[in-house]
């Protein structure tokens, strides 16, 4: 038997074309099922991939940790206390937690919430100036544009340097100025501009990052006479160890430090991002399950549909069978025709759903763009190639399965009763 041979290919094209909505109908619902599957992946992606740019190129091995008003009465000092952390708790956080990767303590100066605090020459704009250590460009890292970001020379020597986000740039300056080299007035004292960024986040935590101007900490302590004091910590863990030991050891330590009690659980307050980005992780492998569980019973759905209607052409055909049979045509030759059509049948409908479906995402995605409505919680749509061709070839196999219970029927009928065409 031979698998190119062009008459059993032209029995299988007139078989087909005998009835043409029989096998339209047939192909349709293969077809409906692989699109689905594809579309419904392609959505589940485009959440995935707008809930993942909200966080741009944030280390999620990391946790953030500030003070807040003791909860419970400790050594003479009574509830309510406020405190605040210092730069001998930074020393001390380093030295003691080995787990500790990396850290980088933050102050925030005053203005930007409506009230002017940036000046150059006749322009003025309110923007959010941050204290940082070089560290923080590495939990969660801006977009350098121009120039470059905080340096340790900066915080030792406590320079007058600023990195600027592409909002106060747009404010401060013409859109063809470099303002690298430049200078701008905060809180009365000259800055150096030596840097420009942009947020890697969407949405409004993109346009938050744009409008804050970043200077060394040390800096920040100085002009606004803020001595030792430290706001909060950003801290990663290292490689292949939970940042939820790295949490509960600098909390333990941060409580020792400041006279905390031991189950005060409020007055150091965290947020764990680990935690949460193995929730929303979970939560999306959750619906990518689903989605595979529904896409594939809508396929097994299309391919019984296939199986049925090939049981119906074989007993159509019972008569032309009994003739093969009994010229002498081989019962794999039979078999091989009947799991030929199936397979072709779903193979056809199989690429031309997953054609129109990923051809469907793809102008989902140029429209998102076109629009300018990219940033938001559905973002570039897509499909796995390997999870599109593992999908046609589940259904190509289906399709061979499909046909082998009328292509048993078929050899199991005897020629003399096949020729009778009573069955």
């Amino acid at each position: 038997m031979k698998f190119f041979d062009r008459d059993k290919w032209h029995e299988i094209y007139f078989a087909l074309r005998k009835n043409p909505w029989r096998t339209f109908f047939t192909a349709f619902g293969v077809f409906w099922g692989i699109f689905m599957l594809i579309i419904m992946m392609g959505a589940g992606e485009g959440l995935y991939n707008g809930a993942s740019q909200d966080l741009g190129d944030m280390a999620t091995n990391s946790v953030f940790m500030w003070t807040r008003k003791t909860t419970l009465p400790y050594k003479g000092f009574p509830r309510g206390r406020y405190y605040r952390f210092n730069n001998d708790d930074t020393k001390a956080l380093k030295d003691n937690i080995p787990e500790l990767q990396y850290i980088a303590p933050r102050l925030q100066g005053w203005g930007g919430d409506g009230n002017n605090n940036v000046i150059r020459n006749e322009r003025t704009g309110g923007f959010q100036i941050q204290g940082d250590y070089p560290e923080i460009n590495i939990i969660d890292p801006v977009n350098l544009t121009q120039g470059r970001f905080i340096n340790y020379i900066d915080i030792t020597e406590k320079r007058k340097v600023a990195v600027i986000g592409l909002r106060a740039y747009n404010e401060l300056f013409d859109s063809d100025e470099n303002p690298v080299g430049d200078y701008i007035q905060i809180q009365g004292v000259y800055f150096k501009v030596v840097g420009m960024f942009q947020s890697k986040k969407n949405d409004q935590q993109a346009d938050r990052e744009n409008q804050a101007i970043f200077i060394p900490f040390t800096t920040l302590q100085k002009v606004y006479n803020y001595g030792d004091m430290v706001g909060w910590y950003s801290m990663t863990a290292k490689d292949d160890i939970p940042v939820e030991v790295v949490e509960m050891k600098a909390k333990e330590l941060l409580k020792q430090r400041h006279s905390i009690h031991p189950d005060d659980e409020r007055a150091v307050g965290s947020f764990n991002l680990d935690k949460e980005w193995k929730k929303m992780t979970n939560l999306f492998s959750g619906i990518r399950g689903l989605v595979w569980i529904v896409g594939i019973g809508t396929l097994l759905a299309g391919v019984i549909g296939v199986s049925n209607i090939m049981l119906i052409v074989v007993k159509e055909r019972t008569k032309e069978i009994g003739i093969q049979r009994a010229i002498g045509a081989p019962p794999l030759s039979i078999i091989s025709q009947i799991i030929i059509e199936s397979v072709l049948l779903t193979a056809f409908a199989g690429y031309f759903g997953l054609a129109l479906g990923v051809g469907l995402l793809e102008l989902l995605n140029y429209a998102l763009i076109q629009s300018a409505a990219e940033a938001t919680m559905f973002t570039n749509p897509e499909v796995d190639f390997d999870k599109a061709m593992t999908a046609l070839v589940i259904l190509v196999i289906s399709g061979i399965f499909a046909g082998m219970i009328p292509a048993r029927r078929a050899v199991s009928i005897k020629p003399i009763d096949a020729l009778r065409d009573e069955i």
